[in-house]
This record gives structure tokens, C-alpha cells and sequence, in this order.
């Protein structure tokens, strides 16, 4: 092809033929399509990542307008599910050989510790958490993922524990002398909507108080609401009150009595359409709250299943109208799902198949540590690995693996891409409004 063919393209403009032959300007065609309503929300529904749509909904207002609707979020939600980014990992040694109280003791999961050291006096030594971010990850997200593992939490990383991380939220612990704890909320990806310091969790006499546990919802604004439940005992009495975090500081939100019953210190529970699933020790129930109404109920465990704190954990269903109940026996993972009084099996995986090499460990001493909502994916542990199973594609991959010998422990804490988008509030402007 000599070299006036070649250029013969760029010297004609790009034209839309017609049905009767006639032609029309690119400009003209565009606009065709992107003044139709029905067309563009065809066209922004499938930009894929939530950041990707809150740069579409600059463009203008009636953008805006479209991407912000509830109907069409809950359509880009089905199509496209928020991803998981990566996850905190952190790590701690413990050591019985200090007799010095140490201060760290309350951080940490209380069963983990009895388990291994009864109440003998020990002392820790953590790690500074840090952001792992699941690969690969699409470019679209690469200045998220730079943003997460660039953020700092603002104090000694040495100190610190992430408590609980949900839809782009991380509430965190860390020391501020020899037995205070502070309290702070984190957003990375949003470092003006956090709060640094939190007031410290409600609490009663030492020997009035049974159990506590932080829970959260998502809000109307896209953000948290953070809820702390505290079970209390006295003179045969058992009270579960339930605190709100509003403006600041914790707010009495409703007081019921439970019957006696055996619960962890730190006790799994979940939150899911208000009400708040409490797994009971050495039991075969779970107490359910009723937030509404303040009456307790009980829900019986599926047949065979004896709760476990290091092997059995519940997640909210999507629809906010059941809860799932993952347990781990052996090498075999269950996933039950219970709308009601009833229990359905939907799942049984079993994780040898998916990795063959864990047949290895003859110990076979699996622990559940994290679960997504709607039990999409698990992070599990087993002896010294870290192992993260897509419950969805039936994938299982190790993440870390510990060399080093000794008392040494290591916490997972996911964090989802954001959901609902922060939209930005944009200024008037008839001329964008127009477009």
C-alpha cells in the first residue's frame, strides 16, 4: 500500500451512515445515544468498578443523577460485586516467661490465650499491620490499592490492633499506657470521615461483666453505624445491653434479659437486619436479639454441629434476611444457611481436594478466621499457614507460612472495595447541568 492510501483515512471524517444513506457528524451521533436515558444508563452500568463510576458521575449532574439512584446501584451491585482488595495481616509472639501483667492481654482474643496459656502471665510482642493487597488486580484499581498501602494510622504501629474492618471501615485498639486502650475508626480510602479517638466501650464491675462485642451496620450515608454489646450478671440475673455510637459517644439503644447461658468474652456475633445472632459456649443455640422488640430467641444449631469458637463463625446473608453458618471438621468446610428456625446445607467443600499438599499436615487442625458477608470467601489457619478459600469458585491458595518456631500468632482482617460510591456533591453549574 503506497503512502497516499495510507493516509487517505485520517483526511475523512468518521461518519454514521443512516438507513436511507444519509450521514451524520460523530458529534451528532454521540449525543443521539448519550441523550437517551435509557441508553446511558446502559453505557455507565458497565464501567465495572465503583471508582470508575464515581468519575462518571462527574461528567455532570444528570450523570449524577443517574449513577446516585437506587435502583441502578442495586443493578450495578448484582452485575458487579465489590471486590476484595486485599487484607491487614498482622503477627504477635507471646511469651509466659515475663511475670509482669502485660497490657496488651485484653487486645487480643481471649480464647486464643486461655488455650494456649490458661491465665498465666505472659507477655506480647505485635507486629505493625500491614495492607497485602489480593493479586492480580485490575490497573483500574491500582491508585486504591497504592492509597491502602500507603495510609498510617497515626500512631505507634507497634501498639496497634485492627478490631474489626467492614466495607472500608477499620475500627482499631491500641495501647496509651499500661492499661488504657484507645479506641479509633479509620477509612483509608476516605481519611476525613474517620475518627481518630472513639470513647472507650461502656463497662461495668469487673465481676459484673460477661461478654462484650462490637458490631456494625452500614448507614443511609454509605458510612458505619457501630454498635457494642455487653452481657452483665448479677444475683442470678443475665442483661445484655446494646450501645450506639451516636455523636460521639455511646448511647443506651435497649436492655434485654437472656438466660443463663456460657459465652466467650469476645463472642462471634453477627448483626443482621436488627437483629444480633449470639453463638452460646458448649451449647447447640444461638441466642438471637431482637432489636425491635427486646425479646430473646433461641435458634438450634443443625444437627451434628457443636459450636466451636476456632471453627465455627456466622455471616450475614446478603438479602439481610438469613444468616450463614460456616463450620470446619478435619480437612471438611459446611456452609448452612438459615432463614427462620430451619437450617439448609448449601455447601460442602473439602479442602484436601482443593489442595492436595495439606494432607501433609496429619494434624489437620483447620481454624475458621475470617468470614466474608454472604460467606463468598474464608480466611482460614493451619499450624503456621494462612490460607484464604473462594468459596464461589472453589479456589484455595496459601497466603503466608510461618518459619519461626514458638508461641507466634497471626490475625487476618479483609477489606472489600467500598460500597455504596462516595458521590461528590457538585456546585451549580447550568452549563454541566445541561450536558
Amino acid at each position: 500500500m503506497d503512502a497516499a492510501a495510507e493516509e487517505s483515512p485520517r483526511r475523512w471524517p468518521w461518519v454514521v451512515p443512516f438507513v436511507d444513506g444519509e450521514t451524520e457528524q460523530p458529534a451528532n451521533a454521540v449525543s443521539k445515544v448519550l441523550c437517551d436515558d435509557n441508553l446511558l444508563r446502559e453505557i455507565i452500568v458497565r464501567v465495572g468498578f465503583p471508582t470508575t463510576l464515581v468519575r462518571a458521575a462527574l461528567v455532570c449532574k444528570r450523570w449524577l443523577r443517574h449513577a446516585a439512584d437506587p435502583a441502578f446501584l442495586s443493578r450495578f451491585r448484582k452485575l458487579h460485586p465489590p471486590s476484595l482488595l486485599g487484607y491487614y495481616f498482622s503477627e504477635w509472639s507471646v511469651s509466659s516467661k515475663n511475670l509482669g501483667a502485660p497490657p496488651f492481654h485484653l487486645m487480643l482474643p481471649q480464647p486464643l490465650l486461655q488455650e494456649s496459656f490458661g491465665h498465666a502471665p505472659i507477655t506480647i510482642h505485635l507486629s505493625s499491620p500491614r495492607f497485602v493487597p489480593m493479586l492480580p488486580q485490575p490497573p483500574e484499581l491500582a491508585t486504591v490499592i497504592r492509597h491502602l498501602a500507603d495510609y498510617r494510622f497515626g500512631v505507634h504501629d507497634d501498639t496497634l490492633l485492627i478490631k474489626h474492618c467492614h466495607n472500608g471501615t477499620i475500627f482499631t485498639q491500641h495501647d496509651k499506657g499500661e492499661t488504657e486502650l484507645t479506641l479509633g475508626v479509620h477509612r483509608p480510602l476516605c481519611p476525613e470521615r474517620g475518627m481518630p479517638i472513639v470513647p472507650p466501650f461502656p463497662c461495668v464491675e469487673r465481676n459484673l461483666q460477661w461478654f462484650g462485642a462490637m458490631l456494625s451496620k452500614e448507614g443511609s450515608n454509605g458510612g458505619l453505624s457501630y454498635l457494642y454489646v455487653l452481657g452483665t450478671k448479677d444475683l442470678g440475673k443475665f442483661l445484655v445491653h446494646v450501645y450506639v455510637l451516636q455523636d460521639g459517644v455511646w448511647s443506651l439503644n435497649t436492655s434485654a434479659t437472656c438466660q443463663p447461658c456460657l459465652i466467650h468474652w469476645e463472642p462471634k456475633a453477627v448483626l443482621v437486619d436488627n437483629k444480633i445472632y449470639i453463638p452460646a459456649r458448649n451449647n447447640d443455640n444461638i441466642f438471637v436479639l431482637d432489636l425491635m422488640t427486646s425479646t430473646f430467641s433461641t435458634i438450634q444449631l443443625p444437627q451434628g454441629v457443636s459450636y466451636n469458637y476456632f471453627r465455627t463463625m456466622l455471616s450475614p446473608a446478603d438479602d439481610a434476611s438469613g444468616v450463614y453458618l460456616i463450620h470446619v471438621n478435619g480437612f471438611e468446610l459446611r456452609i448452612w444457611l438459615s432463614k427462620g428456625n430451619s437450617w439448609l446445607l448449601v455447601d460442602t467443600i473439602c479442602l484436601n481436594m482443593l489442595d492436595h499438599t495439606l494432607e501433609d499436615d496429619h494434624n489437620a487442625n483447620v481454624r475458621i478466621s475470617q468470614v466474608e458477608n454472604n460467606a463468598e470467601f474464608v480466611f482460614l489457619r493451619m499450624g503456621g499457614c494462612t490460607l484464604y478459600l473462594d468459596v464461589t469458585s472453589k479456589t484455595l491458595c496459601k497466603l503466608h507460612e510461618r518459619t519461626e518456631n514458638g508461641r507466634h500468632f497471626s490475625d487476618t482482617k479483609p477489606f472489600m472495595m467500598i460500597w455504596p460510591p462516595i458521590f461528590p456533591v457538585l456546585k451549580d453549574d447550568p452549563a454541566r447541568d445541561a450536558m
